[in-house]
């Protein structure tokens, strides 16, 4: 390709509603073999991906083929994408390392010891919404918490798709509403509004979402009486929990995710040579092991991002906020617009903060038109961004919290029966709804 046409291949093609076969390809493939046959485990997404890139790859015959491999890898490569599987390699070799060293068993024996059994859901949730709300992240969160969560579901007989929900749904809370969130920067600096402005105006929304998934832990919370006299907390066991601790406490500080991860790994192997857990070549080969452990979610990344490079290229994008655009007639329906509007892009580009950057300048030029409140704009713009990436199975957020589940050896949890319990970012989306249709608008 010449340089004219890399620098425009996101503009190359106008709106054209055929870019998006390939993501139906995916759904009828993946979602309709698995329905077919009523299991989740036989259609593996890679390949699922690999279908829907085949098919990408059929569409607009003007493009030569060598072009098309080159806008797909350049999906591939994209900047978000690499982050993402940074920290998909770093969150492995993290919890290969820390289960290694027996920081899991310690946890789930401190946990045992001073967490109510009915509010372990509960205590899960929160403590992701505290964290994501302090660093502003939610792949941070998920990569610290979820290992810890993971380690607690057999013993406790908690449904593993409640746990790991729990968790993930807390991360979205502060996803949503962090100051130092990329999503509220986004919102916020593309509508023009102050971030304390929005943040009120968003937390309104989400206070029913979160009476809701509390109530909603209370009820499924219990879990199954020990089986057995629970072993005291010894001094060991507190020194085996410091590497969680330390990845806690430096995700709260707001220490960028990659390094709170190498972090806690570095933690982890120094107290398990201390202890006698593994040896330096033993730990080696746990921190090898880890990050091999994450090959799928990888693979999985990478594919959807170099798709999801296509149907942009193609006219995919374009299309969806040339038709939502056309419908909005009043100050209710541009709100409803903006929220589909954000949502679809979204569950093109897996990534929320892109889906605001994009939708945002016609999200404004349309506030504008039918005199919107700003402040709810920017709020209803995360909160439906954050609404399809908590959901969607080719998201960051799901991907990062699976691959951590089956280097914890939990199998017995599928993409979609996880999706089917994520109720925090459905019940945002849902609140976000009802505020659309309830709220009595005042201009900005």
């Amino acid at each position: 390709m010449t340089t004219d046409q890399e620098n425009n291949v996101s503009f190359a093609h106008k709106a054209s509603f055929t870019a998006l076969i390939p993501f139906f390809a995916f759904i009828v493939f993946y979602f309709g073999l698995s329905l077919a046959i009523n299991d989740f485990y036989k259609v593996p997404m890679i390949i699922a991906f690999v279908i829907a890139s085949a098919v990408s790859m059929c569409l607009d015959r003007k493009t030569k083929l060598g072009d098309k491999i080159e806008i797909y890898a350049k999906g591939m490569g994209d900047v978000n994408i690499m982050i993402m599987c940074l920290i998909f390699v770093l969150a492995g070799i993290f919890t290969g390392t820390v289960k290694g060293m027996g920081a899991v068993d310690s946890v789930i024996t401190i946990a045992r010891n001073f967490i109510p059994q009915n509010l372990f859901l509960i205590g899960f949730f929160l403590i992701s919404c505290f964290i994501s709300l302090a660093m502003g992240t939610s792949c941070g969160t998920i990569a610290a918490v979820t290992p810890i969560a993971a380690g607690l579901i057999a013993p406790l007989h908690i449904n593993p798709a409640l746990m790991i929900g729990a968790v993930i749904g807390g991360s979205m809370f502060g996803d949503n509403l962090s100051v130092i969130s990329d999503t509220t920067i986004a919102a916020t600096r593309t509508q023009s509004v102050k971030m304390r402005d929005k943040f009120f105006a968003n937390i309104k929304i989400v206070v029913p979402a979160v009476i809701l998934t509390i109530i909603i832990y209370l009820c499924a919370g219990q879990v199954e009486e020990y089986s057995s006299t629970v072993s005291p907390v010894t001094a060991r066991d507190y020194l085996a929990a410091l590497p969680y601790i330390a990845v806690l406490v430096l995700a709260i500080a707001g220490v960028n995710v990659m390094a709170l991860l190498f972090s806690g790994t570095i933690l982890a192997y120094i107290i398990g040579i201390m202890t006698g857990a593994f040896d330096f070549w033993n730990a080696l080969d746990l921190c090898g092991k880890g990050a091999l452990d994450m090959s799928e979610t990888l693979i999985v990344a990478i594919l959807a991002g170099g798709m999801l490079g296509i149907i942009r290229y193609n006219g995919g994008i374009n299309y969806i906020i040339k038709k939502i655009s056309l419908y909005a007639s009043s100050p209710k329906g541009c709100e409803f617009g903006i929220f589909l509007l954000v949502s679809i892009i979204n569950l093109f580009t897996a990534n929320n903060t892109v889906a605001i950057v994009i939708a945002g300048p016609i999200a404004k030029d349309l506030s504008q038109k039918f005199q919107c409140n700003a402040k709810r704009i920017a709020s209803i713009l995360d909160t439906a961004s954050c609404t399809v990436q908590g959901i969607i199975p080719y998201g960051a957020q799901i991907l990062i919290a699976m691959g951590i589940v089956k280097i914890a050896g939990i199998t017995e949890i599928s993409t979609w029966e996880l999706i089917s319990h994520m109720y925090y970012p459905m019940f945002i989306g849902i609140s976000t709804l009802a505020s659309i249709l309830l709220t009595k608008r005042t201009a900005k």
